[in-house]
């Protein structure tokens, strides 16, 4: 995968608050607002029952990019950049994204509204309420953004065995720029707390994987992209394999209960991504109760 050169990048799609922890994170699965980040915002649920709660006192994790937006302007201007810095390349999946994805609102006579993403680093706060890093990348659908700590993809290879790699990243942040097409069309999950494959919450999930295929699909089309190999489906597949209920609550508490899955299993996962990146169909991701 590379970016090509002479393409613009647009860094005020991405803020920059590493270096600028809270030191307060929600409680997990407390109820209220950390039960609906949770089951409807949190992407991966990593390390659920190791994730802190109350107030910490933690420090940042990382400092590397504080000092805010005004640094990715400066470094992050065109592909070029994208191909040798790790936060540029954010900024350039972020670009190509949203490329896509206000092109095909138009296409459909509709108007996409952009959401940034917030890099951080420990800890930060959201409209949603306080989060940490442990919690993985989520979607706030109150503030319409999009939060990641970059050192989760250190996570997902050491301890999820995901391969890693540049896709891996374009996959993560691709599904949360779904769960984001899903408020714009109010694809929201009801009121139902039920867990398990055939949940209401697995379904949002799973569909925010298939709208991330439909992205990879037409990565290219975007103009930030000059090519996506079939190296690079790879690594976005095993990503979402790496993340599945199954996998997770293998790791964190050595067995597996489907009954409590919230995002479905890695084979689920898989298979959603892989009808997005097949059909780059928005249909194709279809469920009961949303036509896009």
């Amino acid at each position: 995968m590379s970016f090509n050169n002479g393409s613009r990048l647009d860094p005020s799609q991405v803020e920059d608050r590493r270096g600028r922890g809270t030191g307060k994170v929600i409680a997990i699965g407390g109820g209220g607002l950390g039960l609906i980040i949770t089951i409807i915002a949190l992407l991966l649920g990593v390390n659920l029952n190791g994730s802190p709660t109350g107030d910490t006192g933690q420090a940042p994790l990382s400092t590397e990019g504080a000092g805010g937006s005004n640094d990715l302007n400066a470094q992050c201007q065109t592909g070029a950049d994208a191909n040798t810095s790790q936060d540029c390349r954010i900024v350039g999946f972020v670009n190509s994204i949203q490329s896509f994805w206000t092109d095909e609102f138009s296409r459909r006579g509709s108007q996409y509204v952009p959401a940034d993403t917030v890099l951080f680093s420990g800890s930060t706060e959201a409209a949603c309420g306080y989060a940490s890093g442990a919690m993985g990348p989520f979607y706030c659908p109150a503030d319409q953004k999009v939060y990641l700590d970059l050192d989760f993809f250190n996570e997902l290879q050491t301890r999820f065995g995901a391969q890693g790699g540049a896709f891996a990243e374009a996959y993560v942040l691709a599904h949360e720029y779904g769960h984001h097409v899903q408020n714009l069309l109010g694809a929201q999950p009801g009121s139902s707390s039920a867990t398990g494959p055939e949940s209401e919450s697995v379904q949002t999930e799973l569909q925010a994987d298939c709208l991330a295929g439909v992205w990879a699909f037409h990565a290219t089309d975007t103009g930030y992209l000059t090519q996506v190999t079939d190296q690079d489906i790879a690594q976005s597949v095993d990503a979402a394999a790496s993340v599945g209920d199954d996998r997770i609550q293998s790791e964190t508490q050595g067995y597996v209960s489907p009954e409590s899955w919230t995002h479905g299993s890695s084979e689920q996962r898989q298979l959603a991504l892989k009808d997005g990146l097949q059909s780059g169909d928005m249909a194709t991701c279809d469920s009961p109760g949303w036509t896009p």
